[in-house]
Formats: structure tokens, sequence, C-alpha cells
């Protein structure tokens, strides 16, 4: 079949992407499913900061490429036992093959056959269904119809709003999957948030549900800092006061902070606003060049501990539907998170406001 889709045939072009136009709206032709695979009409899929990532440069990726990979859609066809015409699901961008390594031990987001098929830009299977054109981790949800295997889908809730149920894809499993899964923050500890966009916010939706306190939000934005406070933040901090103000409002280092925007520098700043026995999860992805720098002494004489947190520590297939049931019972507001929807022919622009920080997640929505 013909779908058409976003293609990224080039990464660094400059911005502003309205006037670059790096997303090519582009018709492809898509194979059907093969075995263990579903076909998907894609509903809705979230601009995230991994998506700009690759259009920018800072994360390389092969090319060319039909982008996103925060989508929900519908079943059309099913080449998988578990999977049926109908079903509604949600995309992980990590696909797991269940046998390796890390998946046999509970830890499907360090999967290393789909880790393998993310770089190569095919599916887990080792397979392109998109012709000259390779896929963005395992779901390319750019497009009116996607091709994915079935180890990338979770099945919800079909009465949940598509542009609702595409942020569980990704903002909502990565951010309170590293309070809930990677940090397990508990009930009456600090918490530190640097960077707002979707993951950030989605992290302290994550330390709001747990009980954490107080919970500090650090970001430049000002609307941004705002909704942190109406979302239960204790604190909303500019990022340009530095690390002093993080310590003072946690009385001497927060026990867990969190870095969500793909940044040494910030990272190394989350790790100073960390107090003693403290510990810092990452995030974000920075470009693979940056390196940070601790003073090694304290991760001995202070017991620190970093942590890098990918997909949320997630197990996708139990955290999305629990993350679903919170959202439906009030105690996610998932839904704050959505800044706008846009079409197709509206992405260059969409990522010009989300590299300028203006929106938390716009969602394309077919």
């Amino acid at each position: 079949m013909i779908v058409r889709g976003a293609v990224l045939r080039e990464m660094g072009l400059p911005a502003p992407y309205a006037a670059s136009r790096p997303l090519r709206i582009e018709e492809v032709e898509l194979a059907p499913p093969g075995p263990g695979e579903l076909l998907v009409r894609i509903r809705a899929a979230g601009l995230c900061h991994s998506d700009l990532s690759v259009i920018d440069g800072s994360r390389p990726r092969v090319m060319p490429m039909l982008i996103g990979h925060e989508a929900a859609g519908e079943v059309v066809a099913s080449e998988a036992a578990d999977f049926a015409p109908g079903d509604v699901v949600v995309c992980a961008f990590v696909p797991s093959c269940g046998t390796c390594g890390p998946c046999a031990e509970g830890r499907p987001a360090l999967c290393e056959p789909g880790a393998t098929a993310n770089t190569a830009g095919t599916l887990l299977s080792g397979t392109r269904r998109l012709t000259d054109v390779h896929h963005h981790l395992g779901v390319s949800g750019f497009a009116d119809h996607a091709v994915i295997s079935a180890h990338s889908a979770v099945k919800i809730d079909p009465s949940l709003p598509p542009e609702i149920a595409a942020l569980f894809g990704c903002a909502v499993m990565t951010g309170v999957g590293a309070v809930v899964n990677t940090a397990q923050v508990r009930a009456g500890r600090s918490a530190a948030i640097f960077g707002l966009g979707g993951v950030g916010l989605s992290a302290l939706l994550g330390a709001v549900l747990v009980g954490a306190h107080p919970i500090v939000a650090v970001d430049v934005v000002p609307s941004k800092l705002e909704l942190a406070l109406e979302l239960g933040a204790t604190y909303a901090l500019d990022a340009a006061d530095g690390v002093d103000q993080v310590r003072a409002a946690t009385s001497g280092g927060a026990d867990y902070a969190f870095e969500t925007v793909g940044s040494a520098k910030v990272l190394e700043q989350a790790y100073a606003a960390t107090r003693r026995g403290g510990t810092t999860v990452t995030v974000g992805l920075p470009h693979p060049s940056q390196a940070f720098s601790v003073p090694a002494v304290s991760l001995v004489a202070e017991e620190r501990t970093v942590k890098g947190s990918y997909l949320g520590s997630s197990i996708p297939s139990r955290d999305i539907p629990r993350y679903v049931a919170l959202y439906r019972a009030g105690r996610l507001p998932v839904d704050r998170l959505l800044t706008a929807t846009v079409g197709l022919d509206d992405l260059n622009e969409a990522f010009d406001d989300l590299a300028a920080g203006t929106s938390i997640r716009q969602v394309l929505l077919f």
C-alpha cells in the first residue's frame, strides 16, 4: 500500500525548519506485515524532543527515515496471535524480543535485538517494510499507516482519545517510569526535576503520584514553571539562578534529581543539586560526543548514585495499562501536557515551536 508520511532525508538542516523544510511529506510504499507484525492505522503521534534530536543531528540515525516514535492507532491487519483487527494500541519505541538476557531479567527497555534493530532502522525481525526508507525506533508514526512488530504494541482502552493515548508511548512511560521504576521514589522524599518538557512534566506527575515532597521544578520558560506549580510542584525555579536555590528548597539537596533535557551541563547541575546519599537520574539523550564530570570522591565519600533511565525502565505491557488506569482515576492528569494538535503538513513549523520551548506536547492527529 502507499502511505503518506514525514520523511527525513538529511539531518542537521538549519532552523527555522519552516524555511529549511527537513521533513518532506511523501508517498512511500509500505509492504504488508510479516510474521509477528501488525499493520496499524495511526490515529495520533506526539512530537518529542527525541524526534527533534534526529532532525537536528544530535541523535544520529541512518537516513532516509520516516520518523515519529510516540504513537497510537488501530490494528488493521494482524500476523500475530495476540492481536486482531480493531484492537487499539500504543506503540512502544523499544521492541522487546522477550528472550535475550535483559528481557529475561525483566528489563525489556534494554532488549539487545531491539536495540540492534532500532540502530539499523529496521523492525525487530531485521527487515524493513518501508521501501527505500528506514523505520524510526520500530514505529515511524508520522504516517497514516505503519507496520510494527507486535512486540512494539500494547493494547489499551479503545475509548481513550488518540491524542491522549499517544502520550503514553514515550512521554508518560519515560517520565513517570523514571520516578516509579528507575528511582523508586518513596513518599516524603524530595525530588528535583530539571527540564519541563513532556518527559520532565511527566516525571513531575510521577513524583506527585508517589507522594514526593518537596518537589522542585526547574526550567527557563516561565509558562512551564507556572504549569509545574499547577500540576503539584512545591517550588518552580528558574534554571538561570543555579543550583543553590534547589539545594535550599530541599534542605541541603534533593534525595532524587532528574535530568530530562539531554544536556551534559544540566546533568552536572542535577548532580550538584543532589544531597549526600542521593540519586541522580538522567533521562535525556545528549549527543554521543557529550561527556559530564563529577568529583570522583563524592561517589564514595557521599555514597552518591548516578543512574540512567531508558524508556523509564518500563515493562510497557505492564506499565502503559497501569498509567492509563491512573489517568482515568484522575491521578495522572496527562491531558494537561497536550499543548496543541497539528496536521501532517504543519510538522516543520511545529518542530520550530518545540525547539523554541514554547510547547509541551504537540500531537499530530490524523
